[in-house]
């Protein structure tokens, strides 16, 4: 566990002592729910909340709080005054993770983030005590919190994400990455970024922290990368430094064969399916031997990993096989994700999409795009699921004569659609953004 001195958090911080109680704290919190006997409250001000409205509350269980704006609070509890509180949560996190002797992995990508993250983290905790960023916290509040936990890590795996320009580049002044992992680039979130251009220049941020940058050197928009660094590349293409051959799709996951440029190789048979798995995987190979975990002990541990919920789990309705999608979709996730619904079909390909969000005046453009691309392969059925789908639903009608498809509102008006069509020979997908809430349409 990680405890605090109070001039720890001063000095952090720059903040001022305005009531002096515990000296020590027992971690950092944010949520006034949550919070645990002997913890500092961080009282962070969004949009649509104040965690000053729940200092009081707080503080029954904390042993003290940071905040911009002084309460009355009982005798006993040490209160520190800052002028941003957002702010503050960061230096901390940095103070912390400046003053630990830890290797600290970033990752960021259009995709494969916390999947690549996951794999890091379960390959390393054989070797070293880990601190990884939990479920997807990897923004502005999320990373400087999980940092906040670091004590005694030999390492610390950070999931970096970012919906604008300069924000990998803020993740990087909290966390100082020595490694920087770039899964791939792809349009996501292009109502904060306004073009793939900037997305790549926002990922490569990484690359002015960290001293090994580990790229997708299969990745069309990773090319004539900027000399920041010390770089290792990943791919199935010849000349990356860590290459996978010989991939067979089995059930129940796949397996490859693994090269490194040294001459050294493996087998690895991953419990989780996809193609871009098994770039994920490639990725958490080249950081793990970084750290000086040999081939096969990476190999073995690749093959405990069970995946990650929410992401391309296999699920069954009515008999039917159903891959389910959950977690967020963009135009290139959602593509693989196609492509794993073809090849893992028995029967009739029923693709059950949602719209994909973020991505502000390309929307129209990205959702139709999609709908071409669907009729060409074919898919049998199409179930389309808001707004945007409409579009998809549109193209796909107007390019595939033999296939059904039919736009539902939301996903309750999907699952009826579903069900009243379904057959236990069809093969399932249901993807679409985290937003709207697909999940419903296997909830009874």
């Amino acid at each position: 566990m990680s405890s605090y001195a109070l001039t720890e958090i001063l000095e952090a911080t720059s903040g001022r002592l305005i009531l002096k109680g515990a000296d020590t704290f027992s971690g950092i919190s944010i949520d006034s729910r949550t919070i645990k006997d002997g913890e500092l409250f961080v009282a962070l001000k969004g949009e649509r909340f104040d965690g000053h409205l729940f200092v009081d509350e707080a503080l029954k269980k904390g042993a003290g709080a940071v905040v911009s704006c002084p309460p009355v609070v009982p005798r006993g509890r040490s209160i520190i005054h800052v002028g941003n509180t957002l702010r503050a949560l960061q230096r901390i996190a940095r103070h912390r993770r400046l003053s630990r002797p830890v290797k600290v992995v970033g990752v960021t990508g259009t995709n494969g983030k916390t999947t690549t993250k996951e794999m890091i983290a379960t390959v390393l905790d054989k070797r070293y005590k880990v601190l990884g960023s939990k479920g997807n916290l990897n923004n502005q509040i999320g990373l400087p919190l999980c940092l906040t936990e670091l004590d005694d890590h030999g390492v610390a795996v950070l999931e970096m994400g970012a919906s604008k320009s300069g924000d990998i580049r803020e993740l990087s002044e909290i966390a100082r990455p020595d490694i920087g992992v770039i899964t791939n680039i792809g349009p996501a979130h292009l109502e904060g970024f306004g073009s793939i251009e900037t997305v790549r220049a926002t990922k490569f941020e990484l690359l002015d922290f960290a001293a090994t940058g580990v790229l997708n050197g299969d990745d069309p928009n990773i090319k004539d990368i900027p000399e920041m660094c010390d770089l290792l590349t990943f791919g199935l293409n010849e000349g990356v430094d860590v290459r996978a051959d010989g991939i067979e799709y089995e059930d129940g996951g796949v397996s490859f064969r693994v090269y490194l440029k040294d001459g050294e190789a493996a087998d690895v048979r991953l419990r989780v399916f996809g193609l871009f798995n098994v770039y994920n995987a490639l990725a958490a190979v080249a950081v793990c031997r970084l750290l000086d975990v040999p081939l096969d002990e990476i190999s073995a541990s690749l093959g405990e990993f069970s995946g990650v919920p929410m992401r391309l789990e296999l699920k069954e309705l009515k008999g039917a096989l159903v891959i389910s999608d959950l977690y967020n979709a963009n135009p290139a996730s959602m593509e693989e994700a196609v492509k794993e619904l073809l090849r893992l079909r028995r029967g009739r390909a029923v693709a059950v999409l949602g719209d994909m969000l973020d991505l502000g005046p390309y929307g129209e453009q990205a959702h139709r795009k999609l709908g071409r691309w669907l009729a060409t392969l074919g898919v049998d059925v199409l179930i389309a699921v808001g707004e945007l789908m409409a579009y998809t639903c549109e193209e796909f009608s107007g390019g595939n004569g033999d296939a059904e498809a039919v736009h539902a509102g939301d996903p309750q008006e999907a699952r009826e659609i579903l069900l009243s069509m379904v057959g236990k020979d069809d093969t399932v997908l249901i993807k679409g953004s985290r937003g709207m809430r697909l999940e419903r349409v296997l909830e009874d």
